[in-house]
């Protein structure tokens, strides 16, 4: 009966030193793991930063097709015409006075 009293002690030791082993080491995952609460907050970080560029993506879309639209042959904006061939070909007209 001394013996068991004796190994009672060390085995109590063991399995605080398992359980507190182990609640570290889920306590660190919960935290710095893969699905952790930092990987978490750099998801929904990323989430909005995406969400802002898909946002900017959407309103330079919609400027093109409305650039598109004017320039198609069913609706002509003669004025969005004028300015492209000024821009693009250097198109002047000749009671204009160009100074470079």
């Amino acid at each position: 009966m001394a013996e068991q009293k004796s190994s009672t002690p060390w085995v109590i030791i063991c399995v605080f030193t398992i359980s507190l082993s182990l609640g570290l080491y889920f306590t660190f995952a919960a935290v710095q793991g893969d699905f952790g609460i930092l990987r978490r907050a750099e998801i929904n970080h990323d989430i909005q930063k995406l969400q802002a560029e898909l946002t900017s993506l959407n309103i330079e879309i919609a400027d093109l097709k409305n650039l598109t639209r004017r320039l198609s042959d069913h609706y002509l904006d003669l004025e969005l015409l004028d300015q492209q061939a000024r821009d693009i070909l250097g198109y002047v007209r000749s009671d204009e006075l160009v100074i470079q």
